[in-house]
C-alpha cells in the first residue's frame, strides 16, 4: 500500500516539493551561472578595493613632485612608474579611481531618486501630467551634455560639482523612460486595481506597489549608467572642461599621458587600461543583471 499514495500527499511531500524562492533568490542563482559576470564582479572589487587601500601602502602622495625621480619606468619602487614631475602613478591610479567610482555610483543613485519618481509619476497619473512630463523629458534631452558643461564652466568653473550638476540635468532622463515604459505595463494588473478598491493612496501605490514590481530593469540600467558616467567624467577631464592638475583622475592623466605615448607609454597604459577594465566590467555585469532580473527568463 505505500506504493499507491494519494495525489494530495505526493504534492505535499517535502522531497517532492521544489524550494521555494523570491524573486532577489531567484536572479542570484541565475546571476551566479553567469562566469563572466562573477569574474567582473571579481575584478570591480578589486579595482574598488585598490582605490581605497592602494594609496594607504605607499609612500608617496598623488601630488608628491619628486623632478629628480621623473618619468621612472615600472619597478619595485614605482609599480606603474613615474610621470614627468616625478609623480607615482600607481598612487595618482588609484586616486582617480575614488574619483571615477564616486561619480558613476553619485550617478546611479541621481538616476535612481529623480528618474525613477519622474518616470513613475508620470506613467501613474497619466493623460495630461504624462504629457506634460515626457515633452519636458524631450526639451532637456536635445540639449548635449557638453553644451551644458560649457555653460556651467562658464558660471561655475571647472570641477565635479560641475560634473555632478551637468550629469543631475542630463543624466536621469533615459532611467525616467524606461520607469515610464514599465509602469505602463504594469499599472493594470489586477493587485494595482485591488490597492485602489481598498482606498491606498497614490503614493503608497507607486512606491509599494508598482516601483518594486519593476525593480528588474531599474537595477540593470542603473548599473549601466555607472560605466557611462565615469566615461563622461574621463572624457570631460580630458577635453580639459572636468577635472584640472594637480586632482589626479583617469582622464586627466590620459591627457598628460599622450604626449608622451611615444617614449613613456605607462603613463597612458595604465590609466587607459583601468578605465577599460571599469567599463567592460560593468557593462557585462549590468547585461547579465538584466537577463537574471527579468522575469520572463525564470525556468
Amino acid at each position: 500500500m505505500d506504493d499507491f499514495l494519494p495525489r494530495t500527499a505526493i504534492q505535499a511531500s517535502p522531497e517532492t516539493a521544489p524550494p521555494s524562492l523570491s524573486y532577489l533568490q531567484d536572479a542570484w542563482l541565475r546571476f551566479r551561472k553567469n562566469r563572466i559576470a562573477l569574474v567582473c564582479l571579481g575584478v570591480l572589487l578589486f579595482l574598488g578595493l585598490m582605490a581605497i587601500a592602494g594609496p594607504w601602502i605607499r609612500p608617496y602622495h598623488y601630488s608628491a613632485i619628486q623632478l629628480e625621480l621623473k618619468n621612472q619606468p615600472p619597478s619595485w619602487q614605482f609599480w606603474f612608474g613615474s610621470d614627468d614631475l616625478g609623480r607615482d602613478v600607481f598612487c595618482r591610479v588609484c586616486w582617480g579611481g575614488r574619483i571615477s567610482l564616486a561619480i558613476g555610483l553619485a550617478a546611479a543613485l541621481i538616476d535612481g531618486v529623480i528618474g525613477v519618481i519622474w518616470g513613475a509619476s508620470a506613467a501613474y497619473f497619466g493623460k495630461y501630467v504624462d504629457e506634460a512630463m515626457m515633452r519636458l523629458c524631450d526639451i532637456l534631452h536635445t540639449i548635449p551634455l557638453l553644451m551644458t558643461v560649457i555653460l556651467l564652466t562658464v558660471f561655475m568653473g571647472t570641477g565635479l560639482k560641475t560634473i555632478f550638476i551637468a550629469l543631475a540635468i542630463n543624466g536621469w532622463l533615459n532611467m525616467a523612460r524606461i520607469t515610464r515604459a514599465q509602469i505602463l505595463q504594469i499599472k493594470q494588473s489586477d493587485y494595482v486595481t485591488a490597492a485602489r478598491a481598498v482606498g491606498a493612496s497614490p503614493f503608497r501605490i507607486v512606491f509599494r506597489h508598482l516601483i518594486p514590481n519593476a525593480l528588474g530593469p531599474i537595477l540593470a540600467t542603473a548599473t549601466l549608467t555607472i560605466p557611462a558616467s565615469i566615461f563622461t567624467e574621463a572624457f570631460l577631464s580630458f577635453l580639459g572642461l572636468g577635472l584640472q592638475a594637480p586632482i589626479a583622475s583617469w582622464g586627466v592623466m590620459i591627457n598628460d599621458g599622450i604626449s608622451a605615448m611615444e617614449f613613456y607609454p605607462w603613463r597612458l597604459f595604465f590609466p587607459s587600461a583601468m578605465i577599460t577594465l571599469t567599463m567592460l566590467s560593468f557593462n557585462l555585469m549590468g547585461n547579465a543583471l538584466r537577463d537574471a532580473l527579468d522575469p520572463r527568463l525564470r525556468s
